[in-house]
């Protein structure tokens, strides 16, 4: 079964690694789509919502410019039909208040994203199993 997994970063590098991480550990079962922006990440999900295709699980980026991951994370959780959507807050901030208010506004997990690549491809493996094997959320569609 195709898991749906939505990255939502600015950084164009960032994305490029994810996406090479989640393509070696998926082994083709995961759907990865991308948004750039917080605004372009929430056309996203309400038109996958619409269409009943949402992400099982969303990676969140902290730092971006325009609209934060927080402001990200609080239109989630206050967005019909998406609430109870898995959101990790996948970044390079480690920051006791950046992880604190991250999971005040409802973040599923918090993850400091690893500089080197391997720590960094174990780390989406393990976070891709448990949100999208293991976990069993409340379904909305």
């Amino acid at each position: 079964m195709n898991r749906r997994i939505l990255i939502i970063d600015d950084n164009p590098n960032d994305i490029e690694l994810a996406l090479t991480a989640l393509d070696d550990v998926s082994a083709g079962d995961a759907e990865v789509s991308v948004a750039h922006s917080g605004p372009e990440a929430l056309g996203v999900l309400r038109d996958a919502r619409d269409h009943g295709q949402l992400p099982d699980l969303i990676l969140l980026d902290l730092n971006m410019p325009q609209m934060d991951g927080i402001a990200v994370l609080d239109a989630i959780r206050s967005e019909t039909g998406l609430q109870s959507l898995p959101v990790v807050m996948l970044t390079t901030s480690g920051e006791s208040r950046d992880i604190r208010e991250s999971y005040a506004h409802g973040a599923s997990a918090y993850v400091v994203k690893p500089l080197d690549f391997t720590q960094f491809r174990e780390a989406l493996r393990t976070i891709q199993a448990f949100w999208t094997a293991l976990n069993r959320p409340p379904r909305t569609h």
